[in-house]
Formats: structure tokens, C-alpha cells, sequence
């Protein structure tokens, strides 16, 4: 396989190359990640079985979107199809490092920076993924019924599939417009999976972002998932606020707004994420 994948990255960048070797490294807990070493450059290659292709396409179109967008570094897409009688996606390969001095603050501004970029409607192009579980985006010109019904509707019916019993959940999706009483979104740019575990500094300690399931949407919930898992600063968050000030409203939001992934982890992992997400919907009934 390696050499033939050699062979298409060479057809696909008119630049010859040759393998010279490949290891594992880290990049998530659903593909296999590796790194191909060539005569020329390194490449990072994900691979999975050939049926799992559709989920490198969305990947590979998120990131031609934020490439587009031009605001944070992302990889660059080089190839993306069945080789050896498996879906692979082999992206530019990107040395990393941890969060350098003032990288954190660069990485808010850029945020900001990404948000404003606006679309016509919420959804996407295509249906895509988060994590594994598909993700629903038919276009929507408001933003309330396309969350209550292609985030977090489709999650708790899932979770409902996978036994978890949602109490509580028509309450919470009656009383969504209370949450946006005074705050209207517009159709931002997301990333659309933005945690720790998805971000990065280069050897020269600008940001990377990877590994997107993007979308148009309300800016917050990209903001709301930084905070689930942690790993971004105060600094973070100041700079982003600086650049484009967050809503008051927020505080909350950001409740609903992750309710989303404890669904989706639920549906993933199952175990504690179930009782989260009760706990979080809750917390939003009394509010």
C-alpha cells in the first residue's frame, strides 16, 4: 500500500516521491494514524477501513473550507480516496508544539477572526460528522429550529436508541427561544469540533486547528466546546472577547450549546456522559 500511496500523492502534487518508511503516532481514538516518511517530505496519512471513506470526504471539505477562510493554519489536504483497498486522507504534515508564549492570545484573535466569516444560512453543503456519529446540516435561514432539530433532537433520539432515557427533553426543546431573548446569531464559520485535543502551535508558534466537522452556526457553541474539556486559556478567551465581544447570554448558552456533545459522547462511549447531559438539562429547565 505505502508505495502505491507514494505513487498518488506524486500524481496528485507533481512532485515525485519516494517511501523511505512509516510509524504510528497519535491522532484520535477512531482512525489510524500514521506518519509516511519520503525521500522528500513527511506526510501525515489517517487510514481506516474503505467504508469509513465518507468521513474523510467531510474532513477533507472542512478543511478546504477553513484553508479558504484563510484566518487560522490548517493542514493542507493532499489526497483523499480508497488506496490498497483503504479510505485514507494524507494531509500535510505539520511539526507541533505546545502552546509557545502568547500563542493562546494568537489563537483567540484568529478565532474572532474566523467567526466573523459569515454564511447565507445555518447548516452545511453536506451532511458531515462528529466524531462518528453523522451530523445532519440541511440549511436552515434560522438558527433555533436548526438546533433544536439537526443537533440536539437527532441526539437524544440516539441516546434514546442506546437506552439512555431523556427526561425532560420536550420541556427543553419548547423553551429553546427563551435562551435567545435578546441575542440573535448569524450563520459563523465553526470549526464545529473545537477542543483541545484538536488544536495545536507550529515549530514557528502559529495556531493549527484540525480535525473540524464545520458548519455554519452560532459562533458560541464553538466557544462553549473549548471550555468542556479545558485547555484553553484565560488569555484565550480575553483575546477573543477583545476581538469580538462575547454575548452576556453566553453563561448560559454555553450549557446548551455542550449539552450537544455530552449527547454525543453518550452515543459514542456511553458510561458517565449519559448522566451529564441530565444533569446539564436540568440545570437549563431551572433556568
Amino acid at each position: 500500500m505505502w508505495h502505491e500511496l507514494c505513487e498518488r500523492i506524486s500524481a496528485e502534487t507533481g512532485r515525485a516521491v519516494s517511501y523511505r518508511d512509516h510509524r504510528s503516532v497519535t491522532g484520535g481514538c477512531i482512525h489510524q494514524a500514521k506518519l509516511l516518511e519520503t525521500d522528500h517530505e513527511n506526510f501525515f496519512v489517517k487510514i481506516n477501513n474503505a467504508d469509513r471513506l465518507p468521513l474523510f470526504e467531510a474532513e477533507a471539505k472542512g478543511l478546504h473550507a477553513l484553508q479558504t477562510a484563510n484566518r487560522i493554519r490548517c493542514p493542507k489536504v493532499i489526497l483523499n480516496d480508497v488506496v490498497g483497498n483503504q479510505a485514507v486522507l494524507v494531509l500535510e504534515y505539520i511539526i507541533m508544539q505546545s502552546a509557545p508564549p502568547g500563542g493562546m492570545e494568537k489563537l483567540g484573535k484568529q478565532l474572532a477572526d474566523l467567526h466573523q466569516r459569515s454564511g447565507e444560512s445555518f447548516g452545511w453543503l453536506k451532511d458531515n460528522f462528529i466524531g462518528s456519529t453523522p451530523q445532519p446540516n440541511t440549511f436552515n435561514q434560522e438558527w433555533i429550529p436548526f438546533f433544536r432539530d439537526k443537533r440536539l433532537l437527532y441526539q437524544i433520539q440516539l441516546a434514546e436508541r442506546n437506552g439512555l432515557r431523556v427526561d425532560g427533553k420536550q420541556q427543553l426543546l419548547d423553551k429553546l427561544e427563551f435562551y435567545f431573548d435578546d441575542y440573535a446569531p448569524f450563520p459563523s464559520l465553526l470549526h464545529g469540533d473545537l477542543w483541545g485535543g484538536n488544536i495545536g502551535f507550529d515549530d514557528q508558534g502559529e495556531p493549527v486547528i484540525y480535525d473540524p466537522a464545520c458548519y455554519y452556526g452560532d459562533r458560541e457553541a464553538d466557544l462553549a466546546f473549548t471550555e468542556m474539556f479545558g485547555g484553553f486559556s484565560s488569555a484565550f478567551y480575553t483575546s477573543y472577547n477583545e476581538e469580538f465581544p462575547i454575548h452576556a447570554g453566553y453563561k448560559i448558552r454555553k450549557n446548551l450549546y455542550n449539552l450537544y456533545h455530552e449527547l454525543n459522547h453518550y452515543n459514542l462511549f456511553g458510561g458517565g456522559y449519559g448522566s451529564q447531559a441530565l444533569i446539564t438539562i436540568n440545570y437549563l429547565l431551572r433556568e
